[in-house]
């Protein structure tokens, strides 16, 4: 019989997740000299990416109250 109240869940660690890790195991292994900012950098591309987005809603919505006026 087929359990239909299973739950599946998709995910992961993802591409920045996954350059964020390696930037780190390179930078501990001494094999890149890079400054720990940009070694950190792809742990920020979603924060980056919402913050984004709400810049340009915020932006859009300043120009739909100006151009109402």
């Amino acid at each position: 019989m087929i359990n239909s109240n299973s739950v599946q869940s998709s995910g992961g660690i993802g591409i920045l997740g996954l350059l964020g890790v390696l930037f780190v195991g390179l930078k501990l292994a001494g094999i890149i000299t890079w400054s720990w900012w940009y070694v950190t950098l792809p742990f920020w591309g979603g924060a980056a990416l919402v913050l984004g987005i709400l810049l340009i809603v915020f932006i859009g919505a300043l120009i739909v109250a100006a151009v109402s006026k």
